[in-house]
């Protein structure tokens, strides 16, 4: 993440699990990232963080490391509850890159060229032609479908290189995406990276969305387990427990050490 975006949200952000994570509301992180768009230098990459993201990341140390380079946005219930267990509240919004994405293409009124890479070739195609309708006023490139080689990642650099876009959205799955751009995309890619996960595929029509009664009470998980149950069993049944536990234990190992800084410091202080 370039110096700019750095310095901006340094007073914004919360630690969950270590990792710093920005607490904007829509409005404020519409306008902040709609700006790093705008800034003529550097790059911005943007990923979110959610309960299955949060398990991968304790146990895969480039992840977390490309993460920890990387403007991180809250995305579901589970970080929500991992923030008032060890911050005593919730995040202000839940910017999951499903629904921030498309309204940030929206927002962004200044015409840009936006370059996709990942999913299917089919899929991407027609993702292109869905944003296309959805924001008229930018210019979506297909760049590279998800089904290249590891070998074949310079290539595939040189040509989004090539095409001079301003906004890149790469679209492999979590954490393949975000180590891939960590190691391949650089400032004169695009000013501003955004890992997308499985939106191509919901901008697409691969999948449908949750009925909005299930977003608003957070439960468009359910809706995603009933379309892909077999991939995504282990995910939510037994990802979601585990990440429970890691909460309830990072929350206590928090408060434990906390006590112990007031604790020392109390002795340290000089008697009146």
């Amino acid at each position: 993440m370039n110096i700019i975006s750095n310095m901006a949200v340094l007073s914004s952000q919360r630690l969950i699990f270590g990792l710093p994570v920005c607490d904007l509301d829509w409005s404020e992180a519409f306008t902040f990232v709609s700006t790093l768009a705008d800034v003529p230098v550097g790059q911005t990459t943007i990923s979110f963080l959610n309960a299955h993201n949060a398990n991968l990341m304790a146990h895969d140390r480039e992840y977390r490391d490309a993460l920890s380079r990387h403007l991180v946005l809250p995305d579901g219930i589970g970080v929500d509850l991992a923030s008032f267990a060890m911050h005593g509240k919730m995040f202000p919004a839940n910017l999951n890159g499903t629904d921030f994405v498309p309204a940030l293409m929206t927002y962004i009124t200044t015409p840009k060229r936006v370059g996709l890479v990942g999913a299917r070739p089919d899929v991407l195609e027609r993702a292109r032609e869905n944003f296309a309708k959805h924001a008229p006023w930018h210019e979506f490139v297909a760049i590279q479908d998800g089904f290249f080689k590891d070998e074949d990642s310079w290539s595939v650099s040189d040509e989004i290189a090539r095409h001079k876009v301003d906004i890149l959205l790469v679209a492999m799955g979590t954490p393949k995406q975000e180590k891939w751009i960590d190691r391949y995309i650089r400032p004169e890619h695009a000013r501003l990276v955004i890992s997308v996960g499985a939106l191509f595929d919901f901008m697409a029509g691969e999948f449908t969305r949750a009925p909005e009664s299930a977003r608003s009470l957070r439960v468009e998980w359910l809706h995603r387990f009933r379309q892909e149950p077999r991939r995504l069993w282990k995910r939510y049944f037994v990802g979601g427990p585990v990440f429970a536990l890691r909460t309830i234990i990072f929350s206590a190992i928090e408060r434990m050490q906390a006590f112990w800084v007031a604790y020392r410091e109390r002795r340290e202080l000089p008697e009146n």
